[in-house]
């Protein structure tokens, strides 16, 4: 009995992520729902006689995998400019819910490393200097989606970019039972997003990240035209140069905006007849921004 107890509490944390997730029906997100989760599992475990002499860590991984086959899998599209804050709320969202972030540019790099057979066709299309072809993007993360850490969901993370691929990535997911349960868009106005970019300054050795408004350098000193002198841009750290991407600033963010807005838009329309996108409002506090993507989650946002 003291091992049943042990194994459900241990499980209890996962049974809460796939019931708040899960959103409504079936008690999902309430304290019924997780206990009544908690009682299926402590049921998996007495019906399963080969739990029996494993670790704690051991008994916890067989529990995921058979409570993953209870459940379909999160399979969650994140949309956001640049600086809209991806980068912040992405990683809160997989902590939560215990799935991957996963983005095309490391999955595709992870892929060439390995040499998989569609990497091998990824390097030889980069070696000849030709595109990456979106059926190639697909059976990558085809390919990826099927490692142990996505058992319960994934996180898409710059894809899809357009509408062709939004559609190859359905017919790709429908041939395994599955398909896209929540897009998120991170909205903030351009204007916004102007500043956010192109204050920013960064030191490439470490990658540390400063804003001339929200983080400057303790050594920032401006300009006589108001902006900040490039000599005195210095990481606290290590007291070398700090030094701008090329892609922020304001000519080169234009560019990426109207790239941005002219592909999400068809997409968004493309998964609205589902009722399963939300837009948050991204233009506010990290705070309000985490609690509205916990409103999209949940299905409570207003």
């Amino acid at each position: 009995m003291f091992a049943l107890r042990r194994v459900a509490s241990r499980a209890a944390p996962i049974v809460a992520r796939r019931a708040f997730s899960s959103g409504g029906g079936g008690g999902g997100g309430s304290i019924i729902g997780v206990v009544a989760g908690a009682a299926i599992v402590g049921g998996i475990v007495m019906t399963q006689p080969d739990l029996v002499g494993l670790t704690p860590s051991e008994e916890l991984t067989k529990l995921e995998d058979k409570f993953a086959s209870y459940w379909p899998r999160n399979v969650m599209i994140l949309f956001g400019p640049p600086g809209a804050g991806k980068g912040t709320q992405g990683p809160k969202i997989e902590s939560m819910l215990n799935i991957p972030q996963l983005s095309t540019g490391d999955m595709l790099r992870a892929a060439v490393k390995a040499q998989t057979e569609v990497g091998k066709r990824a390097q030889a299309a980069m070696n000849s200097g030709a595109l990456v072809t979106d059926e190639i993007v697909i059976g990558i993360i085809s390919d990826r989606i099927k490692e142990p850490d996505c058992k319960f969901g994934f996180i898409l993370d710059g894809f899809p970019r357009t509408l062709v691929q939004a559609k190859a990535l359905d017919k790709m997911l429908a041939s395994n039972g599955e398909s896209v349960t929540k897009v998120v868009e991170l909205n903030v106005p351009d204007s916004v997003l102007e500043e956010r970019i192109c204050g920013r300054w960064i030191h490439k050795a470490s990658g540390a990240s400063y804003h001339v408004k929200f983080k400057p350098p303790k050594t920032m000193k401006l300009g006589a035209d108001g902006k900040p002198d490039p000599a005195t841009m210095i990481d606290d750290a290590t007291g070398e140069k700090l030094e701008q991407r090329r892609d922020d600033t304001a000519t080169a963010l234009v560019k990426r905006l109207k790239e941005y807005h002219g592909s999400t838009v068809p997409i968004l329309k493309h998964y609205q007849p589902n009722g399963i996108t939300e837009t948050v409002n991204a233009n506010q506090g990290m705070d309000g921004v985490w609690g509205e993507i916990l409103g999209a989650l949940k299905g409570t946002k207003k």
